[in-house]
């Protein structure tokens, strides 16, 4: 048996998947005959090729993890010995690597104490004078101290006092190494007292003796145990930027180093700045971000071919871009701007291309992180920097003028809109000057300008006839297929700012995606890829009227190409397309669902795209399939989880994006297409469920969000038929999505995750209303973690306070986190009985009050007074909401009226609004403090510039006189209100001045008729307005024809006084039935 075993390992090796296969039947064979583990261990001891010995041991460790309980004692202790014996006399280290691996799967049956001679060969190895002998010693150490920590407790004395010996021997690298990984996994079994002790200063840096392998064992050390390196953390700082710098080392060793920063700065951003090491960073990765090419080459980014790689994992410029975004992401913008502009200003004034190149990519990178400080303190001055670099005379510097107006556009938004005028000529000039051949340049160039158009709305309207004329022509008559690419990439930016003002060019555009998606040629794929995305922007934004014709043929022909082509970039472009249509066309989508959602509940299900380049041993764990594995769900997970936590690992990123698309996609078709997906609401929850924990942040992301779309779905199902079946089905579902949904706010490391899933809940509520709160636990579950998110207590959240010097000072992003969670409590407020939410709205209002201070940013006030607004707001429709606004307005007041005197006119705004809702909500309990109000608000009046804030003021004085019409002075009040109608910016508004001139007409109506053409003038402006809402409008055109009907004479005159156009419209709104 021993020499067929020998050759059936031999086969596994071989690079033929056919005799892979061949093998492996047979060694699932050979398991079944009880002399197997004598065979391998005589293979493992005695073979003469390494790679069979290794393959042996292997197979020795999934017998021992499967079916140690079933081998024989006598043949335990055998297995022991021989193991040990293998190990002392094997020379191969990848064989080493293996038996050790066995060893540490033994251990975790057989624990140390009831195995001495692995003590004793331990303590030999690591303690031999023979270098060789103590990495040998400590790579068996680490294995099985690794797979199973507790029982080596006794032990920890001992290892730690060895530890700090050979992390003082700096000529052992791999020793050093192993020693490292052994501290990490003994971590959390020590106090981090004693672990700090072993790395006392000063800090041995040298074991990382400039390897890959070592950084990356720092970075595990932070992530699992950060407390052990923050006493080290300027030493760190400086080792790694001293190796960031060294243009002698590889350009992959330099990119790790730099890494090792960013990611320090992500978990303690706090402590870095604490350290005074943000200026060492920044003056330290400033050369490497403007440093240029050698002689004859060019950055990746700048080659002529497709622009380069943008994630260009070994480019240590690359690396310091991103430790700038990373710092953007985490850190005070104050603070970073203040030792960040120097470095900028200087690089952009120089002469050096690659000077300015560097200026403009920390400008770009800042633009996500620092938004709102760039759009209230720099904007103008930033743009004109970029406008200057389009013209540089040098490409270089041009490209990276691109790249940052791009990502302005994407994240500077609205106000960078705003230039539109400047900005729009120079970029059509541009497109229309620039050579097709080089296609990195043009590319750049329509990144700038999709980012820019798409968020121009009706502004592009005046551009819009030479922008298609320029995109057409590039379907027509381009030879490269990129530049194609680019075009149709361009007409979806053109489709989200233009809708419906595309609609004349939009059958010269189907027929040009008709005629790409037909195509059946490889080299057509990424165009068609684009052309599919495209067509899902266009049915989304043209209109229903225009686009449901072709639903149908749009579906058909995303199935066709799927049937055809197996390629997971174009499924998931068709995900989008089918979630596309759902929207506007669903009974086209509902014929096709069982296809639908099979393909992409198969996407969700498949490991395909996954690929481990494992080392050594741990490929074979992968050809393991015995019959009491675990269920099949989890063994994908575990498969997944097994290769992205091994050494070596890829997962293509089109697999990934399929995953992610396909939750999306199934979310929004389920919430469509409401009652015809609950055949497939089942399957499609299960399948989008096991992603919540997908190692991706981007699939656990969508994969939640989705998860949320699904409860919606239900309950959507069940307003339209209250059965008790549909009922039970929407509880079930929300008894199982909301503790997801909790705990991941809770215990989630990715902001963007938290984020996402805030948003979900807070989607799910607004849309369940008090659905959500049956189960009675949940308004408790979701009231804390909202609660944790705005005193930071949750895992994305750097909470050490002790390390905070100023808790108002935060990054961006952080405060963005907090948003979300606090835009949640309305929702909330909405959706219960006041006096229950009550003891819970005690606790977070000093949380959002606490945001209110002028100390705080523009955005955080802006926040908090807006918050309080909408909980002011939520309180008037809700079961005893008067009482707990009256009782809440002692602490509101004072808070409110300071914020009407804020400088930013969103603060104003948003105050005015709250003070409204109060008087709103308590009613009488506030009537006292009418005159104050009133007074603030007619000072407000008098020298407000802000046409919003002006609104809000109308709206609010509406409000004020709907909730206690005695308690103010009508003719003063109603005088100045009508003299500042119509509204101009806020339409919503709307309906609160109109509902309030309605009930003013039933109680004074002289008043209203003595006032009567302000407010017919006003009516004129609302009625046919595309952004007030119907009921809205039924409000202002009863109130006319009851003013045209009782008082014609004084009505006629007040239409006589308007525009024709707006008397024909009044007019017919009057006359109609």
């Amino acid at each position: 048996m021993i020499e067929e075993l020998e050759q059936i390992l031999l086969q596994l090796t071989q690079p033929d998947n056919a005799i892979i296969q061949q093998a492996t039947v047979q060694l699932k064979q050979a398991f079944k005959d009880p002399a197997i583990i004598p065979a391998l261990c005589a293979v493992m001891s005695g073979s003469q090729n390494p790679e069979i010995r290794q393959s042996a041991a292997v197979m020795l460790r999934l017998r021992v993890k499967k079916h140690w309980n079933k081998i024989s004692p006598n043949d335990r202790e055998s297995l022991k010995a021989v193991v040990l014996q293998a190990f002392s006399l094997e020379a191969e280290h990848k064989v080493q690597h293996s038996l050790s691996q066995l060893c540490a799967m033994m251990v975790k049956h057989e624990t140390p104490d009831r195995w001495p001679a692995l003590l004793q060969l331990l303590n030999q190895s690591t303690k031999s004078a023979n270098p060789h002998d103590r990495r040998v010693g400590l790579l068996l150490l680490n294995k099985v101290i690794e797979s199973n920590p507790e029982p080596f407790k006794p032990h920890y004395c001992q290892l730690l006092h060895l530890f700090s010996t050979v992390l003082q021997d700096y000529s052992n690298p791999s020793a050093l190494y192993y020693c490292i990984l052994t501290l990490t996994a003994i971590t959390a079994y020590t106090g981090t007292e004693e672990m700090v002790s072993k790395f006392s200063s000063p800090f041995g840096l040298s074991w990382l003796n400039g390897t890959i392998e070592a950084m990356e064992v720092l970075i595990e050390l932070m992530e699992i145990e950060v407390s052990i390196i923050v006493p080290h953390i300027a030493d760190i700082v400086r080792f790694c930027l001293e190796v960031g710098s060294d243009t002698t080392l590889s350009d992959s060793l330099r990119v790790k180093a730099l890494s090792c920063i960013t990611f320090l700065i992500k978990l303690k951003s706090n402590s870095v700045l604490k350290l005074k090491l943000l200026n060492p960073i920044l003056q330290s990765i400033f050369p490497i971000l403007t440093a240029a090419p050698p002689p004859g080459e060019q950055d990746p980014e700048d080659e002529e071919d497709d622009g380069g790689d943008p994630n260009d994992s070994d480019n240590p410029k690359h690396g310091a871009a991103q430790m700038i975004d990373t710092m953007a992401l985490h850190m005070p913008p104050d603070k970073l701007f203040h030792q960040l502009v120097p470095l900028t200003q200087a690089c952009l004034s120089s002469e050096n291309p690659y000077q300015k190149k560097g200026g403009l990519m920390c400008l770009a990178v800042l633009a996500e992180g620092c938004a709102d400080y760039i759009r209230s303190k720099m904007l103008s001055s930033v743009l004109q920097t970029v406008c200057q670099s389009l013209s540089d005379s040098n490409r270089v510097v041009r490209s990276a003028a691109l790249f940052a107006l791009g990502q302005f556009s994407e994240y500077l938004q609205p106000e960078v809109s705003k230039y539109c005028a400047e900005l729009m000529p120079l970029l059509l000039g541009y497109l229309t000057s620039l050579n097709e051949a080089k296609i990195g340049h043009v590319t750049k160039a329509f990144y700038a300008l999709e980012n820019f158009m798409e968020n121009l709305g009706s502004d592009i309207e005046p551009y819009l006839p030479t922008l298609m004329e320029t995109m057409l022509s590039a379907l027509r008559n381009a030879e490269d297929l990129k530049i194609k690419e680019l075009a149709v990439s361009a007409i979806g930016a053109i489709a989200n700012a233009a809708k419906e003002l595309l609609v004349p060019y939009f059958p010269p555009v189907i027929e040009s995606l008709k005629g790409f998606l037909i195509a059946t040629t490889e080299e057509m794929r990424p165009l068609q890829n684009q052309s599919l995305d495209t067509l899902s922007v266009l049915a989304r934004m043209i209109g229903k009227e225009v686009f449901s014709p072709l639903a149908a043929e749009c579906i058909q022909l995303g199935l066709n190409l799927t049937d055809t082509i197996d390629d997971p970039d174009l499924r998931r472009c068709t995900y989008g397309l089918y979630s596309a249509v759902s929207t506007v066309s669903p009974e086209s989508l509902i014929p096709h669902l069982t296809a639908i959602t099979t393909v992409m509940q198969l996407a969700l299900k498949s490991n395909e795209g996954i690929t481990a380049h494992l080392d050594e041993d741990k490929t074979f764990v992968l050809l393991d399939d015995d019959d009491d594995d675990d269920n099949g769900n989890n063994k994908r997970i575990a498969v997944i989880l097994l290769c992205l936590m091994c050494c070596r690992f890829s997962v293509e990123n089109a697999y990934i994006d399929e995953k992610e698309d396909a939750c999306e996609a199934l979310g929004e078709i389920a919430l469509s297409t409401g009652v015809a997906f609950q055949p497939f609401l089942e399957s499609s929850f299960q399948q989008v469920f096991e992603m919540r924990d997908f190692p991706h942040e981007d699939v656990r992301r969508a994969a939640l969000g989705a998860l949320g779309q699904f409860c919606q779905a239900q309950h959507k199902v069940w307003t339209e038929n209250r059965t008790e079946t549909n009922h039970q089905a929407l509880m079930k579902l929300m008894d199982v999505v909301l503790p997801c949904f909790v705990e991941t706010v809770r215990m989630d490391r990715e902001r963007p995750v938290v984020m996402g899933v805030l948003e979900a809940m807070n989607a799910m509520i607004k849309s369940c209303k008090e659905e959500v709160f049956r189960n009675p636990s949940h308004l408790k579950e979701i009231s804390n973690v909202i609660r944790d998110v705005l005193k930071k207590k949750t895992a994305c959240q750097d909470s050490s306070t002790d390390e905070v010097d100023d808790e108002e000072q935060q990054a961006e992003f952080d405060a963005m986190l907090q948003e979300f969670a606090g835009e949640g409590i309305p929702l909330v407020t909405a959706s219960v009985p006041a006096e229950k939410f009550a003891p819970y709205l005690n606790d977070l209002m000093p949380l959002i009050m606490s945001k209110a201070k002028s100390s705080c940013t523009v955005a955080d006030r802006s926040f908090s007074l807006g918050t309080i607004g909408e909980i002011l707001h939520a309180l008037v429709n809700v079961s005893g909401g008067r009482g707990v606004a009256g009782r809440l307005s002692n602490r509101l007041l004072p808070v409110l009226v300071a914020g009407v005197k804020d400088s930013d006119a969103e603060v104003r705004n948003n105050s005015v609004f709250g003070l409204g809702c109060l008087a709103q909500a308590a009613g009488p309990l506030v009537v006292s403090d009418y005159p104050m109000m009133l007074s603030v608000f007619s000072n407000m009046l008098g020298k407000e510039s802000d046409l919003r804030v002006i609104d809000n003021l109308c709206a609010a004085l509406c409000r004020m006189i709907m909730s206690n019409v005695d308690a103010v002075p009508l003719e003063q009040v109603v005088t100045a209100l009508a003299t500042h109608l119509p509204l101009k910016e806020d339409q919503e508004e709307n309906q609160t001045v109109f509902n309030c001139l309605t009930m003013l007409y039933k109680h004074n109506p002289v008043l209203v008729v003595k006032l009567i053409k302000p407010i017919v003038a006003a009516s004129s402006h609302v009625v046919g307005h595309k952004d007030v809402d119907k009921e809205t409008q039924s409000t202002v055109v009863s109130l006319m024809k009851e003013l045209a009907h009782k008082h014609g004479a004084e009505f006629q005159a007040a239409a006589a006084s308007l525009p024709a156009e707006q008397q024909a419209k009044l007019g017919a709104a009057v006359t109609s039935s």
